[in-house]
């Protein structure tokens, strides 16, 4: 297999084929080169041309037959999984996640650890000792990887794979750069070609590349309140430059100045990644002992340790503090959302990146509160599901980036 160039955008119309002939194999195979022909609207003789390239490269094989109306019964080809693997490694609320995935994003290796502090250099790092640990364990499958796909926080520039990520000074927040482009560092170590995206918007794609119905094709992925994947008409809608997809304006200058009470901040306003649950729940707790003291025993925390997690554990034990917080959080989250809704009018929004530990009373709640704040005309077909994915989203999403391309360039 030839060597993959992950920086090219613009698809040649072969290219284009060869996506969506493997794409049908992948989600529909088996299936004969007729019905390719027939839900493609291109002759049958053309898509064998493309199929016997495939086969010689080991992408696709033939096997049994299919049951014929009459005549010659057509062969059947479907695609081999183990034509290639690619790693996927994913930064999400809680935790990171690497995996290997096959041709059909079926997951062979899996590892994860607690997310890293927002600092440059322990992402930085955490991102490679992960992919050192998925190629450790996955030696058997060495000469087939065909490459890494990385989705992270932050803004990536496409050109030079350099990602520009929010970091906090003192009560304001500022956007840090990797001092050496982070594509470059990988690329330099693992000697694989490597595609890096936000992850709101490699997650939206796993989303939609790994559901075989395919049935959305204009859809919203919140990643949080902070940002969101879009897709329009089954394509990712990355912009100009790839940064669509920042759900908030900010300006350190005028920090203070633009605020407003309904859940501690403005809606167009930076928000903190976990929508501010750890510190409304620190509020809350630090104003009445008696109810810290209830919730740290239910979640075996203390008052430095409070996280996201434990929140959410002491939402499903009915603990009353947690579940007045997480409320609150899923209206915040819920009105954001409707003014996207509003925007966009998709057919879907998926709510991830971690938050679907925050169980079906949060959900119903943003439900709710979108179909109160958005228009009535663009909720009424529109569905609101947690990431089907869970954590595995943005891993699996940048994985499947990479296999879209690896599929375009055979």
């Amino acid at each position: 297999m030839r060597s993959l160039n992950f920086e090219k955008n613009e698809l040649s119309e072969k290219e284009k084929r060869n996506i969506s002939i493997l794409d049908i194999l992948r989600r529909r195979g088996p299936i004969s080169r007729p019905d390719i022909s027939k839900e493609m609207g291109v002759n049958v003789v053309t898509i064998s041309n493309y199929v016997d390239d495939f086969i010689k490269e080991n992408v696709v094989y033939e096997k049994e037959l299919d049951v014929s109306e009459g005549g010659r019964r057509p062969t059947l080809l479907d695609l081999n999984p183990r034509a290639g693997y690619i790693v996927g490694v994913g930064l999400n609320l809680m935790n990171m996640v690497g995996l290997l995935v096959d041709f059909k994003g079926n997951i062979i290796i899996k590892t994860q650890i607690a997310r890293p502090k927002p600092s440059v250099k322990e992402i930085t790092e955490c991102v490679l000792d992960i992919i050192r640990e998925i190629l450790r364990r996955s030696k058997e499958y060495t000469a087939d990887i065909r490459g890494i796909g990385i989705g992270i926080a932050g803004l990536v520039n496409k050109k030079t794979g350099a990602v520009h990520w929010p970091q906090k000074m003192d009560h304001y927040y500022t956007y840090a750069s990797v001092d050496v482009p982070f594509k470059e560092i990988v690329e330099k170590e693992f000697n694989l070609p490597t595609l890096i995206e936000n992850d709101a918007t490699a997650a939206c794609f796993g989303e939609h590349w790994l559901d075989l119905q395919c049935s959305f094709k204009n859809m919203l992925y919140m990643f949080s309140g902070v940002g969101c994947g879009i897709m329009v008409n089954g394509e990712i809608y990355g912009g100009n430059n790839g940064y669509a997809g920042e759900v908030s304006i900010y300006n350190y200058k005028e920090q203070d100045a633009f605020n407003c009470e309904l859940g501690g901040s403005c809606f167009l306003k930076r928000w903190e990644i976990d929508l501010g649950i750890v510190s409304d729940i620190k509020k809350r707790l630090n104003a009445d002992p008696q109810e810290a003291d209830k919730f740290f025993k239910l979640t075996a925390s203390n008052v430095s340790n409070v996280d996201l997690r434990s929140v959410f554990i002491a939402a499903r034990a009915k603990n009353a503090v947690a579940a007045e917080v997480l409320d609150a959080a899923a209206r915040r989250l819920g009105i954001k959302t409707a003014f996207l809704v509003n925007l966009f009018n998709p057919q879907m929004v998926i709510i991830g990146g971690g938050l679907e530990e925050a169980g079906e009373e949060f959900l119903n709640k943003v439900i709710l509160t979108v179909k109160d704040w958005a228009f009535r005309e663009v909720t009424e077909d529109l569905k609101i599901f947690y990431s089907q994915l869970r954590e595995n989203a943005v891993a699996l999403g940048a994985a499947s980036l990479v296999m879209q391309k690896t599929f375009a360039q055979l």
